[in-house]
């Protein structure tokens, strides 16, 4: 994206600075007759520093930081509502943006050393996925790069402040990542930077239903991100039934796409499987599951089903996930259980709706 493409409107909205990518950042201050160093310096700032406040960007001339507090913003998030969980390891944070949307992100602490941040890349979803409280909510618009990345800042900023860094950043949040493709591509140049946030590729996953276009071209990026497939199920008549955009991308394509994309880059796949009780936790659908993957190069991650408002399943047992492990291992498929985190307070996978204590989701 050009500077010269950025949106504009008849107020003069400052000019929203997560939203310039480096090229963009380095066009706007050339344009205020400022060395070129100034843009590298003002990109530290906002990404290996993080700081909140063109006040603290002593770096830069007095004139620069007084133009750039009356041309531009820092911010579009406005923290509304955070919650922690009993589990000690889990928070989810209440965003309001401009326009009234409103979006979840959710920051998780793993054996001690690990931080991660859920992330999301729309407010609400168009996939409908029936046991996803984001995709019951309906769809109202992509995120801008910018308050995708930003949300990550929050996160790396309230972990700094207790002497913690953000290590891990999952594009799992509210929203379909390869429906908003290009800003969470540049949202992963933004977090992997090296002057940035700097967070291994490796340490980024991102997380979709299957959509097979964007995976044949994500497989084009030479990126070393982690990609997670929601599956759910071994049929195509029970994943339709689950996941609605199976009707367009069935199993047969689907796999045909994560068989290209493990060639292109020998990267294993992981597929998500929520598990819910008397549906697809059974010995039968394990079975199929593991003729459907065998021979693959992935990983099979069971994820007990979290309760929603609007849909009535429940979670699979623990007896029937251990069966459920051990028939898809059985096939020479890797398959683990994911710990239920941050469930009180509705911060688990396919629980985030931006609805809390009596706030509303604007359509």
């Amino acid at each position: 994206m050009s500077l010269n493409n950025l949106p504009t409107n008849p107020m003069n909205d400052p000019v929203y600075l997560p939203d310039l990518g480096r090229d963009e950042l380095t066009t706007l201050i050339l344009g205020w007759d400022q060395p070129r160093y100034r843009a590298v310096q003002l990109w530290e700032w906002l990404y290996h520093r993080k700081v909140d406040s063109f006040d603290r960007m002593y770096t830069l001339p007095e004139r620069m930081r007084q133009r750039l507090a009356a041309e531009t913003v820092l911010t579009r998030l406005e923290l509304v509502q955070e919650l922690h969980s009993s589990d000690g390891e889990t928070s989810k944070y209440l965003f309001k943006l401009p326009d009234g949307q409103l979006i979840e992100t959710v920051l998780m602490s793993y054996d001690g050393v690990r931080r991660t941040a859920c992330i999301s890349t729309q407010a609400g979803c168009a996939m409908g996925c029936v046991f996803c409280a984001t995709g019951q909510m309906g769809f109202a618009r992509n995120l801008s790069h910018g308050e995708i990345v930003e949300q990550a800042l929050h996160m790396a900023r309230i972990l700094e402040a207790d002497g913690e860094r953000l290590s891990n950043v999952v594009l799992m949040g509210m929203g379909e990542p390869f429906h908003n493709y290009e800003n969470s591509l540049n949202t992963i140049r933004v977090l992997t930077d090296e002057t940035g946030l700097n967070i291994g590729q490796r340490h980024i996953t991102v997380s979709t239903v299957g959509l097979v276009p964007a995976i044949y071209q994500f497989a084009e990026e030479e990126l070393q991100v982690k990609l997670a497939i929601s599956l759910h199920a071994a049929t195509d008549e029970e994943r339709t039934s689950l996941l609605p955009i199976n009707k367009r991308w069935p199993l047969n394509d689907l796999l045909a796409a994560v068989r290209a994309y493990i060639a292109k880059t020998g990267r294993r796949v992981t597929f998500e499987w929520a598990s819910i009780a008397g549906e697809n936790d059974t010995a039968k659908q394990a079975h199929s599951l593991g003729n459907l993957l065998v021979g693959l190069h992935c990983h099979v991650n069971l994820i007990p089903l979290n309760p929603t408002s609007g849909y009535d399943g429940k979670p699979a047992n623990p007896h029937h996930l251990n069966q459920f492990v051990n028939i898809v291992e059985s096939y020479g498929i890797p398959c683990t259980v994911r710990v239920r985190r941050g469930i009180d307070i509705h911060a688990g996978c396919g629980q985030l709706k931006a609805a809390l204590a009596g706030l509303q989701h604007s359509e």
